[in-house]
C-alpha cells in the first residue's frame, strides 16, 4: 500500500485538450512540460507532479510538452518509456507535439558546454575525497564541493568530471520567485559548490540538460515536485550564463510514504497503472485530492474529471498570493 503523506499544494494534472470552459485568461506563449525518467513506470509521485503541469498548462490554454529524460543511461528501464506513454494516454492526458528523447538532443549539450568554457574546469575528486575534504574543514555538509581542483589538477589525477565555476559573493546569490511557494534565495557558494556538468564517462548531469531544454523547446512555465526546488538556482545561474530566458517556477509536494520517505522507484514505490485497475478511482482522484483540488468522488468519466479539475486548479491559483498549502490528511491508496 502507498500512502499519500501530505503538505499538498498548487499543482496541476492532466487535462482533455478539448475541454470548453474558458477557465482563466489565455497565457500568450505558454508552454510547460512533463520530464519523466524512464527508469520504470510512473508511480502516484510522478502522477501528481504530472497532473500539476498538465493542469497547469490546460487552465491557462497552453501548449503542454511531454520529454523522456533517458541521459542516465544506467538506470533506464527497457521499454519503461513506452510504459510511460500509455499510462498517461490511460490518464486521458494528452500532450500537444512530438515526444522528444533527451538522448537525441546531445549536441545541443555539447554546443553549451563549450559556451561556458571559461567557467567550466576539470575535477578529479570522488564523492568520498569530496565528503572527506568537508569533514576535514570541520563542515558536515559533505554534499558541497570545496573547490579542490579550482586551480588545476593534482599531479597524476585523471578528470572524473567537468564542474562549473560558481560566483562569490554577492553574485553567488540568486532569487526567484516560486508562483506558489513566494520569494525563493540560495547562495550557490556557501549552499552549492561548484556543480558538475558533465561526467568524464560522458553522461551529462541533470542541470545542463535541462536548461538547455527547456529553451530550446521554448518552457514559458515549469511545474515539477519540491524535490527540484533546491536546483532551481542553479538552473538560474546557467540561464543567466548562456543568455537564455527563466521561466516560471511553481514547485508542488512530494508524495511521502508511511517511513516519510519521498515516493520514488528507490524506496519501492508502485505502479499507479496496473493496466487493469480503475486509474481514476485509485489514481487520479487520490492525486487531485492532494494538490488540494475539490474533487468529487462520485466523478466516473476521465473528460468530466479533467473539466473539473481544471476549474478547480483555476480556483486554487486565484486564491494565492496567500501561499499557504492546505493541510490534508494522509490519503491511504490500495
Amino acid at each position: 500500500m502507498s500512502v499519500f503523506n501530505s503538505t499538498p499544494v498548487a499543482s496541476d494534472t492532466c487535462v482533455t485538450s478539448a475541454t470548453s470552459t474558458n477557465i482563466v485568461s489565455p497565457t500568450p506563449g505558454y508552454t510547460g512540460r512533463f520530464a519523466p525518467s524512464p527508469t520504470g513506470p510512473l508511480h502516484l509521485g510522478s502522477l501528481v507532479a504530472a497532473m500539476a503541469s498538465y493542469l497547469d498548462a490546460r487552465a491557462h490554454q497552453g501548449r503542454w510538452l511531454l520529454r523522456i529524460e533517458d541521459l542516465d543511461f544506467d538506470r533506464n528501464v527497457a521499454d519503461a518509456d513506452r510504459h510511460i506513454l500509455n499510462s498517461l494516454q490511460r490518464c486521458g492526458m494528452h500532450w500537444d507535439g512530438d515526444v522528444s528523447w533527451q538522448s537525441q538532443r546531445q549536441p545541443l549539450y555539447e554546443q553549451a558546454l563549450k559556451q561556458l568554457a571559461a567557467q567550466v574546469y576539470p575535477c578529479a575528486c570522488s564523492r568520498k575525497e569530496i565528503a572527506d575534504s568537508r569533514l576535514r574543514a570541520g563542515s558536515t555538509a559533505s554534499q558541497i564541493y570545496p573547490g579542490t581542483c579550482r586551480t588545476g589538477l593534482a599531479p597524476g589525477k585523471a578528470p572524473r568530471a567537468w564542474r562549473l565555476r560558481v560566483p562569490d559573493g554577492k553574485a553567488a546569490v540568486f532569487q526567484f520567485e516560486d508562483r506558489l511557494l513566494g520569494a525563493q534565495t540560495q547562495d550557490l557558494a556557501s549552499e552549492v559548490g561548484d556543480f558538475v556538468l558533465k561526467r568524464a564517462d560522458g553522461f551529462w548531469a541533470y542541470q545542463l540538460a535541462v536548461v538547455v531544454d527547456d529553451a530550446e523547446q521554448g518552457i514559458s512555465h515549469v511545474v515539477r515536485g519540491a524535490d527540484l526546488l533546491d536546483s532551481t538556482a542553479r538552473q538560474c545561474y546557467l540561464q543567466q550564463l548562456l543568455g537564455l530566458p527563466r521561466p516560471a517556477y511553481l514547485h508542488v509536494p512530494v508524495v511521502t510514504n508511511a517511513d516519510g520517505e519521498k515516493l520514488s522507484k528507490q524506496t519501492g514505490a508502485l505502479a499507479f497503472d496496473r493496466g487493469d485497475n480503475d486509474v481514476l478511482q485509485e489514481a487520479l482522484l487520490p492525486a487531485a485530492r492532494f494538490l488540494g483540488l475539490q474533487m468529487s468522488p462520485a466523478v466516473r468519466d476521465l473528460h468530466i474529471f479533467w473539466e473539473s479539475a481544471t476549474a478547480a486548479w483555476a480556483q486554487y491559483l486565484a486564491r494565492q498570493p496567500a501561499q499557504q498549502p492546505i493541510q490534508q490528511p494522509h490519503l491511504s491508496l490500495k
